[in-house]
């Protein structure tokens, strides 16, 4: 293997103890195997450093980096960046978990097709036991600035691999703790810098049981607003604006009323397609026994 790493693995952490675990061993279960994995606690107040380092005395890829603070999501992946050794850089979530060959496919992926700079993938999502809710399947496309400023950009943010020169080139807003990604796939949109593709296989389990919750989506809903307002000039018209903003306020006032009446549960279902066929299941089971088989 060579000593510098071709690819860079980020992990934020912040109270991850529940799932953390899974989500490390489903990095090491990677068929692709020359990676770091530099893993930022934020500051977490359970057991999650504990684990963390835990894992990184087993294996000298792993790097887990911690200063005690609370520096929030965008922060700690400029962080990763500038930490990174790797030519690319992947991201993953601390309470999720990736197909084992969702490494191999990205790098392949933008190893043939030159004129990409990141590709980001579909997902499978799942409960907090791992049950299956549904898939979400994101087809090739070309993202437009409105596409990006009205949040229909389609990039699963934590599933992406890219350049870690593009990264570099687009670092994140870290004042904006709620839609990061949002703005960054505008920011990049706007300079002519968002060459992304897409994978439609499932190569990323995306564990939403508890984002679903009014206080998260009200305050992501208000971000993305606030996000509307400052750069829709030249990307919308008025009429566009206007239409999107009272969107948004539709979409607040169903969130409190599903949540008045205990609802919220359908909000989450039907985020995701529902029909999953057999055989994504099997293989969804198959990729759990992989993981389960890594050691901790």
């Amino acid at each position: 293997m060579n000593n510098q790493p071709l690819i860079t693995i980020g992990v934020p952490i912040y109270n991850a103890e529940d799932y953390l675990a899974d989500a490390i061993k489903s990095i090491l279960a990677q068929s692709y195997q020359n990676f770091e994995l530099i893993l930022v606690n934020d500051g977490s107040k359970d057991n999650s450093l504990e684990i963390a380092k835990d894992f990184a005395k087993q294996d000298n890829r792993i790097r887990v980096i911690s200063d005690g603070i609370n520096k929030k999501l965008p922060a700690r992946l400029n962080q990763i960046i500038r930490e990174a050794k790797g030519v690319y850089i992947a991201r993953m979530d601390a309470d999720d978990m990736m197909h084992s060959e969702r490494i191999a496919k990205q790098l392949n992926f933008l190893q043939c097709n030159p004129q990409f700079d990141l590709v980001s993938t579909s997902l499978i999502s799942i409960r907090n036991n791992n049950e299956i809710i549904g898939i979400r399947t994101y087809f090739p496309k070309q993202v437009t600035k409105k596409d990006a400023l009205l949040g229909q950009s389609g990039i699963l943010h934590a599933s992406i691999l890219a350049k870690k020169a593009w990264c570099q080139r687009n670092l994140y807003n870290e004042f904006n703790a709620l839609a990061e990604d949002h703005e960054l796939w505008l920011s990049a949109a706007i300079k002519d810098d968002l060459k992304v593709g897409f994978l439609p296989e499932y190569l990323y389990y995306y564990r939403e049981e508890s984002s679903a919750t009014k206080q998260k989506m009200l305050k992501g809903y208000n971000t993305q607003t606030q996000i509307i307002k400052k750069y829709y000039q030249n990307i919308l018209s008025e009429t566009e604006y206007k239409f999107n903003i009272q969107k948004f306020a539709v979409k607040k006032s169903i969130v409190k009323l599903a949540d008045a009446i205990n609802m919220m549960h359908i909000i989450l279902k039907r985020r995701s397609n529902l029909k999953v066929d057999d055989e994504i299941i099997n293989e969804y089971l198959k990729q759990l026994a992989i993981i389960n088989k890594v050691d901790s």
